[in-house]
């Protein structure tokens, strides 16, 4: 438990004094200043956070992470199941195209210092899967699918919509993944993560995360069916080949 509480308040202090705090003073003024180089700024500096954060989460925390496979630096739509909080900077860190974006939910876009304002910052689209937003959800993914389309962004999807509390695969959540689908033929890649479910909230990493193995494979390029009709068989196949590759992690680590 030391180690792991010792992890988060150094990140905290990350997040107010360094992330949170150079935002505000420097990245966000010169993205307003300099608009036909935001999205290169912006990329740059997101992955950085995710760097840092895992290095931190290494050296701090104490955590093992190894990484097969790698994206292409293309614009895409990444797939990644979702087992903790964890899985979003080893996403971001793993795609080196231009500007990766995620879909987050709306309520983490107050109260989470740094991470809050640069979700409202960057044109990441925001979700809350309730009846009264559902417009200003399916604007964002919309807007965010003409981005990927153009070649000017790329987008991190969890389409099982929670965390999970076993480790495997949930069903997915359709909506967003359809939309992005049918909208744009960009490569599709999936990151299939293991090892972070036992810290899957705050108060499972205040004890459990310190000396975790984190393993992640990435596969693909898929390319996405131009008949419309086809998205369903493919998201299917996509679920159900991230489910093998899980469980050939799985059978390769007990080995």
């Amino acid at each position: 438990m030391g180690r792991s509480l010792t992890f988060l308040l150094v990140f905290l202090a990350y997040l107010i004094f360094f992330m949170g705090l150079l935002q505000r003073v420097l990245i966000f003024p010169l993205v307003w200043a300099r608009p036909a180089s935001a999205f290169r700024l912006l990329a740059w500096w997101i992955r950085l956070q995710a760097t840092i954060t895992l290095t931190l989460i290494r050296t701090v925390g104490g955590v093992r992470l190894r990484v097969d496979g790698r994206i292409d630096p293309q614009s895409c739509i990444v797939i990644m199941n979702h087992q903790s909080l964890i899985d979003i900077p080893i996403g971001l860190a793993l795609m080196p195209g231009p500007l990766p974006l995620i879909a987050g939910r709306r309520r983490y876009a107050r109260g989470l210092p740094g991470i809050s304002p640069y979700l409202r910052g960057a044109p990441n689209p925001l979700v809350s899967q309730t009846p009264e937003h559902r417009k200003a959800d399916l604007a964002g993914i919309l807007k965010t699918a003409a981005l990927v389309d153009a070649g000017d962004a790329s987008l991190l999807l969890f389409p099982e919509g929670h965390r999970t509390r076993n480790g495997d695969i949930l069903p997915f959540m359709p909506g967003g993944l359809h939309t992005v689908l049918s909208r744009t033929r960009r490569p599709v890649y999936c990151i299939v993560g293991d090892g972070m479910w036992q810290s899957r909230t705050l108060k499972e990493a205040l004890v459990r995360l310190a000396g975790l193995q984190i393993n992640v494979r990435v596969i693909g390029p898929f390319e996405p069916p131009a008949d419309k009709t086809q998205i369903q068989a493919f998201v299917d196949h996509i679920r159900a080949h991230m489910v093998e590759t899980l469980n050939e992690m799985r059978r390769s680590d007990a080995a």
